[in-house]
């Protein structure tokens, strides 16, 4: 122990040390920026993507043969195959199901097809690996009948698995845009009110929002491209406001197509929605600080009161103790 001590407090071991650490920040200072840009290049490079898949499928949705079938191609593999065999399509494709994989980010026949492969797969991988877990590994001196029943519960909840993991990523989607979206309302208005067309300003507001928010750019990507070639730019701003999910940003779309169909200022328009958003990100944070005392009351009286107790009384104690 004395000469790991004697080591430590050596000047050439605290050189190298400190020159370790040095050489480690001054890499990772380098590296964070490169990783970041490029996580931003991938997410904008599959953004693109999708903008020239949304537009193959306009073109495809015109050019339909006389049997009603679109030139449009699935995806190919395992998960494809297996999901055409047993039919899934009919018993888990819906509106619904995609709208809420578009809420997620997930967009595409490709998600669509995993979900539907794990909504079926994930049950009987559960239901064997507890299955396993119980009769061979765990120490448990519980009856076949009941590991087998336990089983078959963790199963069931496997049935309900992705359906979880995508409410989870849709919550923590919607929270990243809604912390970025009143800075976003001002930049829109900001380009707005200088001239630019409603296009531009998505489009640049897109571009600005990608260090806070990669999420709400890539959501103002797709309303820019909507915007470019939908036939009806109200149907861009429903769209926005369905893929996100959030009563702002619908109410900023309503906004947007009242505007639009009565002529009214959008300047204007983004001007009280700005405002009404930040509102609502204020008195969200007003309920969250009221939520506070309550939540402290308990880790106080476990945690806080018995040191201050010792503090206190402890010496007053040991006095006593020892008089």
């Amino acid at each position: 122990m004395m000469e790991f001590i004697d080591l430590v407090m050596r000047p050439q071991f605290v050189i190298t040390f400190l020159a370790a650490i040095s050489a480690f920040a001054t890499v990772l200072t380098i590296a964070l920026p490169i990783m970041s840009n490029d996580r931003i290049n991938q997410r904008m490079k599959v953004m693109a993507t999708e903008r020239d898949r949304m537009r193959a499928q306009r073109i495809a949705d015109l050019a339909t043969d006389p049997q009603g079938n679109t030139l449009r191609k699935t995806p190919k593999g395992y998960m494809q195959q297996v999901v055409d065999r047993l039919n899934l399509r009919k018993h888990f494709d819906s509106e619904e199901v995609r709208a809420h994989l578009k809420m997620a980010g997930l967009r595409g026949q490709a998600p669509l097809v995993t979900y539907m492969f794990f909504r079926i797969a994930m049950p009987i991988i559960l239901f064997a690996a507890a299955l396993v877990y119980l009769l061979f590994i765990g120490t448990f001196s519980y009856p076949p009948i009941v590991k087998f029943g336990i089983a078959l519960s963790i199963g069931f909840v496997g049935f309900y698995a992705p359906n979880v993991f995508v409410h989870n990523m849709v919550v923590k989607r919607q929270q990243a845009i809604k912390q970025a979206f009143p800075d976003a309302l001002d930049m829109l208005l900001i380009c707005v009110q200088s001239g630019m067309s409603v296009e531009a300003a998505f489009g640049k507001v897109s571009k600005e929002v990608m260090s806070s928010s990669l999420e709400l750019a890539e959501e103002f990507s797709l309303t820019t491209a909507e915007l470019s070639y939908l036939p009806e730019r109200r149907q861009a701003f429903e769209n926005l406001g369905k893929r996100i999910g959030l009563a702002g940003v619908k109410a900023v779309a309503t906004s947007l197509i009242q505007a639009e169909r009565y002529g009214t200022p959008v300047s204007q328009a983004l001007r009280v929605m700005a405002k009404e958003n930040r509102n609502i990100r204020m008195s969200e944070a007003e309920q969250k600080a009221a939520a506070l005392p309550p939540k402290l009351t308990v880790p106080m009286i476990l945690f806080f009161l018995p040191v201050l107790f010792v503090v206190i009384l402890g010496p007053a104690a040991i006095t006593i103790w020892f008089s």
